[in-house]
């Protein structure tokens, strides 16, 4: 993790940006941690701001408490018999 105080991040914005693609950068205000930079290049919109949500994860976790279904199983639930043909 690289650490950079506030002023040196000011005045190199756009390097610090490149370096938080490849590791995470500690931004620093009078030697005391002030802020995390992670780089989040190469993700969409939607799911960097799906990752800060707590309510997702809170939705997330309680999908993963239910119970699964075997393979087998979520074939026979969504199979449906073959249509008839209708003769003319």
């Amino acid at each position: 993790m690289k650490v950079v105080a506030l002023r040196e991040a000011k005045q190199q914005l756009s390097g610090v940006v490149v370096r938080a693609q490849r590791e995470r950068v500690l931004i620093t205000k009078h030697g005391r941690p002030a802020a995390l930079m992670l780089g989040v290049e190469g993700h969409d919109l939607e799911e960097v701001l799906l990752i800060q949500n707590p309510r997702f994860w809170k939705m997330i976790a309680a999908r993963r408490a239910e119970p699964t279904l075997s393979l087998d199983e979520a074939r026979r639930r969504v199979s449906r018999p073959p249509a008839r043909r209708q003769r003319r």
